[in-house]
């Protein structure tokens, strides 16, 4: 039975987000924890009357607390370039690479000697966990993307497929080729083009190439891909053996719902969370 496809995005979900999607605790602390001990060390520079020759004989005395300045910048990084009106320069944090002087007009310029000398803030180790927290907020879009993979792995487990026996993630063609020498040759350009799925499916009758993804909001790559996929789904079918299996959800789909439903249109296994609760994996993996 043709399925409506207004009916099919009416379900799509606004959210999958857990508990920790928002921010991973864990390693926040982790992070701040390994550099807790230098950002004490420079606690002694809050509030200090002089702060340039106090940052010079600390740095002299303990020369391992610079590494603890990037992260002070919200800076994940060992280096950091910076210019001003006399030159560019690279400073490293880790293995310093310019007079001391140099980096004391660095912490002037870049506001930290402020920070610290007119105690803005009274503990270096609750502002880091502070900036930790903000960085690690900024790898909510990746945690988004796994958290609809491992959902999708979660009923495919429940489907009754085991890992790296019936079903693999995150498998590339030529993986794929390899293992059940099946000629992918359709969707990999001649072996030009080098794919990865998210996950193979396989069973005694069918190799299932399958591609997962979540969108909360709108943006053109939701057209990107929408239109791939009817590529890739119209490639698919000339091959053999191979079924191509979409799952995808997310209100963000709402903006983007005409190029959506040209490829609901061609590719007839494309699913979304409710297919999945309502046991479409044992219908479809056969």
């Amino acid at each position: 039975m043709k399925r409506d496809f207004n009916e099919w995005l009416a379900g799509f979900r606004k959210s999958i987000a857990d508990d920790r999607y928002y921010v991973d605790f864990e390693k926040v602390f982790q992070n701040v924890d390994e550099i807790k001990i230098e950002l004490n060390i420079l606690n002694s520079l809050i509030g200090s009357v002089d702060i340039e020759g106090d940052f010079k004989l600390l740095v002299k005395k303990y020369p391992e607390v610079m590494k603890c300045i990037p992260l002070l910048l919200a800076v994940r990084a060992n280096e950091i370039y910076a210019m001003d009106e006399d030159g560019a320069f690279d400073y490293n944090f880790k293995k310093v690479n310019l007079s001391v002087e140099q980096y004391v007009v660095f912490m002037h310029k870049t506001g930290l000697f402020d920070l610290l000398q007119k105690h803005i803030i009274n503990n270096l180790v609750d502002y880091a966990t502070g900036v930790e927290t903000g960085l690690d907020s900024n790898g909510r879009k990746n945690r988004g993307g796994h958290l609809m993979e491992n959902l999708v792995e979660k009923f495919i487990i429940n489907a009754g497929f085991k890992r790296d026996k019936s079903y693999f993630k995150e498998m590339y063609i030529h993986e794929i080729v390899e293992k059940w020498g099946i000629d992918l040759s359709a969707i990999s350009n001649q072996g030009k083009m080098e794919k990865r799925f998210d996950y193979v499916v396989k069973t005694d009758k069918m190799i299932y190439g399958i591609e997962t993804n979540f969108y909360g909001g709108g943006g053109s790559k939701l057209n990107e891909t929408s239109r791939s996929y009817k590529t890739l789904a119209l490639e698919c079918e000339t091959i053999p053996g191979f079924t191509f299996v979409w799952f995808t959800d997310g209100a963000g789909w709402k903006s983007a719902r005409h190029n959506l439903e040209e490829t609901f249109d061609v590719l007839p296994h494309i699913y979304n969370i409710t297919d999945m609760e309502q046991g479409i994996m044992r219908k479809v993996f056969v």
